[in-house]
């Protein structure tokens, strides 16, 4: 991706196991979550909540995605998916802290669970801890074999003065690349071929098992066969599969899908448009938009105050929907939705509605805090330390010092893959 610092990078490699990508969650309050210790709700500025029906609990996992460790809780407590809610979604290949909650369960029962590689580190009864109440998240990333010299590093942060480009990263484009494209048939109501974009594109698909099922499905288009032989730890693919193999119904056949993974398709445009038009911004040295907003007490973006104030201190961009102001469409954004053959009120999905996206708002350029470095004496690794704001990617920051992806945003929506 394209950097706004021109400095050479350090390379190296991170996440070579969850040790080396710890992360803390930054509390409401401005709290860090160490891993390893035990807090009281007061520690955190929380208020315990007798008699309520939400359990507020800190999460430890060590190679667990947040999802699939909720719901492993949530199962060992007799509960459902819908019981737990979370502030954010941390990174599995690390070690991580987060706040979290479940309804109807004792916080003395949530302590007791006992899962490989999760530990409990406080319960209490409180509220339901909500998506992006956190104000961000603080790591401690060990890079591995840097090749560069450590001297380059204090050149990189000076020119950076202290921000880095806000990109989604890859990872909001699923692990096969593919959202984007299954998200642009949605828009243009192209439902079968979503679906099959969804159940046979094999494109960074590592499982050769999965390959040759997705290849054979694409080529039979039998869904009865294929519940023979699609691998079971595909269960989204499968329950999608079943559902088709009774009714062939490619509009309800999204809908079968849980609502988180369907939407992440129509998210993935709007994340695909902003850094689409932010790689564009960077090359044509145009980082002014007409819309900002203030910090927060923390030093972060207060996305609530976003205005047209020129009191601002973060540079904000739109992501498209069906509500965004025409006047806060940039051009850059325009030409690029252009090419997409959409605009914003394609955004508005009529035959799937609960998919439908509103828009929101984006800082520009991210800002990152606490930033220092230790050279690991008798190796070529570094420890490094830093805190970014909620919504905000580490290894987008850690891309300016490493330099290590180069691709073009610009290149990877031309693949004919995504198109």
């Amino acid at each position: 991706m394209i950097t706004i610092t021109k400095a050479e990078g350090i390379r190296g490699k991170v996440k070579t196991e969850p040790e080396d990508f710890i992360v803390k969650e930054i509390t409401k309050s401005g709290k860090v979550l160490e891993p390893g210790r035990k807090y009281l709700p007061e520690e955190l500025g929380e208020s315990p909540m007798p008699g309520s029906k939400f359990t507020t609990f800190i999460l430890e996992k060590k190679n667990w995605d947040t999802i699939s460790a909720l719901l492993s809780i949530a199962k060992k407590a007799g509960r459902g998916r819908k019981s737990i809610s979370y502030a954010g979604v941390k990174d599995k290949r690390s070690i991580s802290v987060q706040l979290a909650s479940i309804y109807g369960v004792t916080p003395s029962s949530i302590s007791s669970i006992s899962i490989k590689d999760i530990h409990i580190n406080g319960a209490w009864e409180g509220s339901e801890t909500t998506l992006g109440s956190n104000l961000g998240n603080s790591f401690s990333v060990k890079l591995n074999g840097f090749s560069g010299g450590i001297e380059r590093i204090p050149s990189i942060i000076e020119e950076s003065m202290g921000r880095f480009p806000n990109y989604f990263d890859r990872q909001r484009f699923g692990y096969r690349l593919n959202n984007f494209s299954i998200g642009m048939h949605i828009l243009h109501n192209e439902m079968e071929e979503a679906v099959m974009s969804f159940l046979t594109y094999s494109g960074k698909e590592t499982d050769m098992e999965s390959r040759e099922a997705r290849a054979r499905l694409a080529e039979e288009r039998d869904f009865q066969k294929a519940l023979d032989y699609f691998p079971r730890h595909l269960r989204p693919e499968r329950a999608m599969i079943a559902y088709l193999a009774r009714y062939r119904n490619f509009h309800n056949a999204i809908r079968n899908l849980q609502r988180g993974i369907a939407i992440m398709f129509i998210h993935s445009v709007e994340d695909a448009i902003f850094n689409a038009v932010l790689e564009k911004r960077i090359r044509e040295g145009d980082l002014e938009s007409r819309l900002g907003c203030k910090a927060n007490f923390h030093g972060f973006p207060d996305i609530e105050s976003v205005s047209e104030s020129k009191e601002k201190t973060f540079e904000v961009d739109a992501l498209i929907g069906y509500e965004t102001k025409e006047e806060y469409i940039s051009d850059y954004s325009k030409e690029i939705m252009e090419r997409f053959g959409i605009n914003k009120d394609s955004f508005k999905i009529k035959s799937l509605p609960e998919l439908s996206m509103k828009g929101a708002y984006r800082p520009i350029l991210s800002p990152f805090k606490d930033f220092s470095y230790t050279d690991i004496v008798g190796t070529s690794d570094l420890n490094l330390e830093f805190s970014i704001p909620s919504g905000s990617y580490a290894t987008i920051f850690l891309n300016e010092i490493t330099k290590n992806d180069n691709t073009s945003i610009s290149e990877m929506l031309d693949e004919p893959k995504l198109l």
